[in-house]
């Protein structure tokens, strides 16, 4: 994988206070576990309200913890003043979403000044092993929220 420096030196607070944010990870019970520049895992257990029809975590959870994973990867590079939105993901389903916690890893592979490449990987964790459940590819784009870009404008 490749090294990434981050734009934003505190870019780990930054992204804590990005992901801390969203409620819907809360709802879902989904936690930061890892971090680093161009990097984030994801960590979630088991709940049966989260299952579709034949037990398995239903797909659109699934969905949402690789997006999350790569929203934060490409977060922790982007600028202080920035703010990420998805623009874009294409998801493949490998296996039935079933043990006993899931793990989404996403890794930046290709940052931009204004869109980023992200590729992530969702594993469910079982009987002190793992299997690869799902993979996403996103783009996500650098948002300058309007109140920083009107500062650095001219008057």
């Amino acid at each position: 994988m490749a090294t990434f420096e981050p734009k934003n030196p505190d870019f780990r607070a930054a992204a804590a206070r990005l992901f801390n944010g969203q409620p819907a990870m809360r709802t879902l019970g989904i936690s930061l576990a890892r971090l680093a520049p161009g990097e984030a895992e994801l960590a979630m257990d088991y709940a049966a309200g989260f299952t579709q029809q034949n037990g398995f975590v239903h797909a659109g959870i699934i969905t949402a913890g690789l997006d999350n994973a790569c929203g934060v990867a490409a977060f922790t590079l982007m600028p202080r003043e920035a703010d990420i939105l998805t623009v874009e993901f294409k998801t493949n389903l490998l296996a039935p979403a079933r043990g006993k916690g899931f793990i989404f890893r996403a890794e930046v592979v290709k940052p931009g000044r204004t869109l980023t490449f992200c590729e992530a990987k969702a594993f469910a964790r079982q009987d002190g092993g793992t299997t690869l459940v799902a993979t996403m590819a996103a783009t996500l784009m650098a948002l300058v929220r309007r109140d920083a870009a009107q500062a650095g404008s001219p008057a």
